[in-house]
């Protein structure tokens, strides 16, 4: 080993600057795809709709690591990124700030029922490119159903101030104050901002952005996905380190370590807007996050490798999931999250951890 490193301390390293380069690129790749979409002409609402669900970072991770040969872990980031978003986001949520909101019936039927195409596809023990086809091609109706309810007064659930912040800026930054945007109406819901943007905007490059300003945002987009490219490799290399020397399978791995690292932006993505008193953003996140992992995400890996779900797959990692979708689909036909309900799901994730290395 180079300069007497030990491996476990380089595969710890390459796997955090990975899945860090990753997070950022992802970031930065959303929020310029939205905004030369704007500068282009293009409908950015259903950009919004698209993307206000989507955890690109999860997705890139996944068919990098199905690629090298991983399909275990691809799987596990699946289940764990969705175990953590309803455990960890949504219990920190409910322990810090108890909140109340109204989800629609049907955004709640869509968050419980999503799962049953992947489950009925998973039950003869294998994910294959044919059932990953399927997933994927199951994600577009999801996402139109969402559309036409966004249409509708009864079951919106972003304000067209809303609407408006979500097309400027991605997934980040709705104002705080419903009576404006641009700064005019409070503080931004999320303090914490995860993209590469301080690289390409300085005094040197805001000449070519005034002047072609979609095309900017676009080239702005293709360095974030080599950055996403480069930033998988690393991360699924520091893996292959980390699972030869702790001797740990790749599905526990995924659910957990890696799931745990590359979804800590969740955490300011639900906290936030309720700690800010927009719960219904937090939970809006949750319900398209649910949508997109278990369709698309699942779907999209399998197309790269079939998938196992047999073994723990059926015995840990889907009794859970379902357990904790119910909690919290519970908690949200109910109108609140208390203390009592995140401390729940705080001790149904923490559990979930504990199986994955004990069964």
């Amino acid at each position: 080993m180079p300069l007497g490193v030990p491996p476990t301390v380089v595969g710890v390293v390459a796997f955090v600057l990975g899945v860090v380069l990753v997070v950022a690129s992802v970031e930065t790749f959303i929020e310029a795809v939205s905004e030369s979409a704007l500068a282009l002409g293009v409908s950015g609402f259903f950009l919004t709709v698209l993307l206000a669900g989507t955890d690109l970072e999860n997705a890139v991770l996944g068919v990098v690591a199905a690629l090298d040969g991983l399909p275990a872990l691809a799987l596990g980031t699946v289940f764990g990124e969705a175990l953590f978003i309803l455990g960890a986001a949504v219990g920190l949520a409910g322990v810090l700030t108890p909140f109340e909101t109204t989800v629609p019936r049907s955004y709640l039927l869509l968050m419980l029922g999503a799962p049953a195409l992947l489950f009925a596809l998973a039950l003869d023990g294998t994910l294959t490119r044919g059932d990953g086809l399927l997933l994927t091609a199951g994600y577009l109706p999801l996402v139109l159903v969402v559309y036409g309810l966004e249409r509708r007064s009864s079951t919106r659930y972003l304000s067209a101030e809303e609407v408006e912040a979500f097309e400027a800026t991605g997934r980040t930054r709705p104002a705080a104050d419903g009576d404006g945007i641009d700064g005019e109406g409070g503080e931004a819901v999320f303090d914490v901002d995860f993209d590469l943007d301080v690289l390409f905007e300085n005094r040197f490059t805001e000449p070519l952005r005034e002047r072609n300003e979609g095309w900017f945002r676009l080239g702005v987009a293709v360095a974030a996905a080599v950055g996403m490219t480069v930033g998988s490799e690393l991360a699924v290399t520091g893996a292959e380190e980390l699972l030869t020397l702790l001797g740990v399978t790749g599905l526990a791995f995924g659910a957990t370590v890696m799931s745990f690292i590359a979804s800590l932006e969740e955490l300011f993505l639900t906290v936030e807007p309720v700690r800010r008193g927009r719960p219904h953003l937090g939970v809006g996140n949750v319900v398209g996050s649910v949508l997109f992992f278990v369709t698309a995400n699942a779907g999209v890996v399998a197309l790269v490798h079939p998938l196992d779900t047999s073994g723990t797959v059926l015995t840990v990692h889907w009794p859970f999931f379902l357990l904790t979708l119910v909690v919290v689909g519970g908690m949200f036909a109910r109108g609140r999250v208390g203390r009592a309900g995140g401390t729940t799901l705080l001790a149904l994730y923490a559990a979930y951890w504990g199986a994955n290395y004990l069964v």
